[in-house]
């Protein structure tokens, strides 16, 4: 895997300047490749819990059964993505990961981080500070599923959606693919196919977005932002307390 073809490295350069060597590093991560078919299940919550995966290509999210049988899906995955930290302390995994379409994974042991954390202070610490980040999504997104209508959560959902890819992909603007059928929506944000469908179908009406296939266009960002309270949480990061290698 080279420097320029690291879906990691594109996406961490974001943030930091990283070194030749850091580069290297992180592209050993994703030396290792498996491919999925579309639906097919990486692993199960329960596993024992080995491996990180970088996501080459491709969608997939990570979700847990609910007592009455209902999914909940609690993350969905981008190119660029490390699956896998939020169980990184735990012997076993608690979610289970399914892809949404064909996806390339990179899997590496839990061990290769050792190298990245005893020689690359601020490396390390934008690992760190990522994780913590996405501490504080989870928040934002529980509030949202919580507390808003099902435009407001639809709403969310996009605008969340079109910054992280914004990450990876620069030249992005207000079009993004949307490869999740209306049920996975559905049980990301906590609503029946119906409201799904019917909130689309009155989002079109109104103007806020256009849908041309697995293709969205978002027409009105700024007033779904002031609409769901949205804040990037994505686009910048406070780098200014990282240790210097």
């Amino acid at each position: 895997m080279s420097r320029k073809s690291s879906c990691l490295v594109s996406k961490l350069s974001h943030y930091i300047s990283l070194s030749d060597t850091d580069q290297d590093r992180l592209a050993g991560l994703e030396k290792a490749e498996r491919k999925f078919d579309a639906g097919q299940e990486v692993y199960q919550g329960g596993d024992a819990n080995k491996n990180l995966y970088v996501i080459k290509h491709g969608w997939a999210f990570s979700y847990t059964d609910l007592p009455d049988g209902r999914r909940q899906i609690v993350k969905i995955h981008h190119p660029g993505d490390i699956i896998g930290f939020p169980d990184v302390a735990l012997k076993h995994s608690t979610t289970t990961l399914r892809t949404v379409e064909e996806v390339c994974l990179c899997p590496f042991p839990k061990s290769s981080l050792d190298e990245i954390l005893r020689k690359s202070p601020k490396l390390s610490a934008l690992l760190l500070s990522i994780a913590l980040r996405d501490q504080v999504v989870l928040i934002d997104v529980l509030r949202a599923m919580g507390r808003m209508s099902a435009q407001e959560r639809v709403s969310y959902m996009l605008l969340d959606l079109i910054s992280r890819l914004r990450i990876t992909n620069h030249s992005m603007t207000d079009t993004i693919r949307l490869p999740m059928t209306q049920s996975q929506i559905a049980d990301y944000l906590g609503l029946t196919n119906v409201y799904i469908s019917k909130t689309f179908i009155r989002m079109e009406q109104d103007g806020f977005i256009r849908r041309d296939q697995d293709y969205l266009q978002v027409l009105r960002e700024d007033e779904m932002v002031e609409l769901t309270d949205f804040h990037d949480r994505y686009a910048e990061m406070d780098t200014s307390w990282f240790p210097q290698d």
